[in-house]
Order: structure tokens, then sequence, then C-alpha cells
């Protein structure tokens, strides 16, 4: 019996790449000898995608379509959707094409190889110099603070085992950083690097904001350190203010008369101590909401509509 592959797409207005998306997966698939489904998992588009993705599915029974009630953006929506395939392995991979379908049967090589987890890579990219060179910033960072070894430059798209997704069906978390997840299971993880294209057509949804959100997911799920630099920090602010007045009281107690302490360094002490208090407030704000996320356990999305599901469909 041959086994199939799960590829999973999370999509919102991308109306000008699933036709294409959709016919490089057929094609590339069908080169590999292994059944497939083709999971679109739809984020309440507000252009045609989803009247494009219907025409499609009523065409080939492989591609199936999740419609969620509204947007409950990409990481809930493609974990939501990656907990929905049958597959005996899932290949996530991002509707925009500048993660190229035909990455998959390298997946599919390294996971025959034995490897349960396989992930893109991108050493190179078109996008800005300035995007890239941050982004490789902050996985050099997440990857020293995190708790477990993280892969640096990792897209997301990539293949993973049955078992890891039996695995992160078990820890049910609501709010996933899922490249960090994947990591915490402990398998050795096999790469694909590739060029990244630029995106030729329509735009990302991925603002600064929610690039900002997914970054800091990935250091209140994966990390303690921030809190613990705090208590070292304030430890260590509190000796130097100690020491600083306790100086200033004694040169003033010796030069009583003509020494003055002035305003300059009152402000900017108090300038000083406000920024560090805002941050180390704000990093807490993060790990409480964080946790405040957990513990409400919110379903991933609240899906409208299954198509080609068969009896599954809501």
């Amino acid at each position: 019996m041959s086994k199939t592959i799960s590829i999973v797409t999370p999509v919102f207005n991308e109306q000008d790449n699933v036709v294409e998306l959709c016919s490089r997966i057929a094609t590339v698939m069908t080169g590999t000898g292994y059944e497939y489904e083709h999971i679109l998992i739809d984020n309440a588009s507000t252009d045609r995608t989803l009247e494009i993705l219907r025409g499609i599915a009523a065409k080939d029974v492989r591609v199936k379509v999740i419609v969620n009630t509204r947007n409950f953006g990409y990481i809930r929506s493609s974990f939501h959707a990656i907990l929905q395939a049958s597959g005996d392995a899932v290949v996530l991979i991002a509707a925009d094409l500048q993660d190229p379908p035909e990455m998959i049967p390298q997946f599919i090589a390294k996971w025959e190889e034995g490897y349960k987890t396989i992930m893109a890579v991108k050493p190179a990219s078109e996008e800005s110099p300035f995007m890239f060179h941050l982004r490789r910033l902050y996985y050099r960072m997440i990857s020293r603070i995190s708790d477990v070894p993280l892969v640096q430059n990792a897209t997301g798209s990539g293949l993973y085992d049955r078992f890891i997704i039996d695995v992160l069906r078990k820890i049910d978390d609501p709010y996933p950083y899922f490249r960090g997840l994947v990591c915490e299971v402990g398998f050795k993880i096999a790469t694909v690097p590739f060029h990244q294209p630029r995106r030729n057509r329509g735009s990302s949804s991925q603002n600064l904001y929610l690039l900002y959100d997914t970054a800091m997911l990935g250091v209140t799920k994966h990390s303690k350190v921030p809190v613990r630099l705090m208590t070292m920090l304030g430890f260590l602010v509190s000796i130097v203010s100690m020491a600083i007045s306790l100086g200033y009281f004694g040169v003033k107690l010796l030069f009583w008369s003509w020494f003055e302490c002035g305003l300059a360094p009152i402000l900017i002490g108090i300038s000083f101590f406000g920024g560090i208090q805002m941050l180390f407030l704000g990093l807490i704000g993060e790990y409480l909401g964080s946790i405040q996320t957990h513990v409400t356990k919110m379903p991933h999305v609240i899906e409208a509509e299954r198509v080609n599901f068969g009896s599954e469909h809501l």
C-alpha cells in the first residue's frame, strides 16, 4: 500500500497565486509516485481566492478546502490545518510561491532516509536586504537564548512525519511557535537550503505587527532568559544606583559649599529608570499574554465550511 503525503497551505487573499500553486504541486506530486491530498485553509479572504479554490476542488478531489469564519491569523490557521491532515507525512508550503513547491521531492528524499523532520532554510533571499538581515539577526538571537536548539533561517516550510504531528496534537498548544515546537520534540532535523525568490504577485499579509508577534512568540514560548536577565539587571542597577547615591552624598558632605548636583543627573536617572521599567513591564506582559492565551484553551479556528472532506464536512 503506497504512502500518502498531505500538503498543507494557508491562504489569505492569494487569488493571483492559488491556480499556479495547485498546478505546480500536482505536477510535482505526480512525479513522486506518492498519493497526496492538498489541504488549503482559507483565512476569510476578501478577494476571489475562495471562489477560485472551489473551482479547483470541483475538478480535483485531492484538493480540499477549509474555510474559516474569520481571519484567525497565519499561526493558528496553518497549525489547525496541519492537525487535520491524514497523510503519513505532512508538507507545509506557503501560498506565495516564495518557498517553491519543487522542493517537495527533496523533502521526501530526506524523509525516506529516515528523518522525521525536514525544514526549508534560506541562506539567501531576494527580499529587501534590511528585512533579510533583520531576520538573520533574530534567528541568531533566538537560537542563543532558546532552551532547545532552533534551526536558523527556517521558513516554516518543510515535511513532518506523522509521528511528529501526533506528538504536536497531544501538546495541544492553542498558539504555537511551530518552528520551535518541532524542535522541542527532539528528533534530528534535516534541512533543505534554497534561494528564496522575490514575491511576484500579490502582497504579503505579514505586516510589521504580525512579524513582531511571531518574533515575541518565539521568545516567550522557548526561552526564560529575558525574565532572568530582568532579575540580574535589576539587581545590578540597584547596586550601581546605590553606589552612585553614596558617592554623591559623600562628595556633598566633603564639599558642601560649592558642590551642586543639579537637575541633569536627576532627569537622566528618572528617564533611564523609567525606560528600564517600561521595558521590563513590556516583557512581563508578553509572558503573561502567552500564559493567558494558553489557559483560555480557545480553538485554533472556527470552521465555516469544508470542501472535499466527505463525511467530515461541517
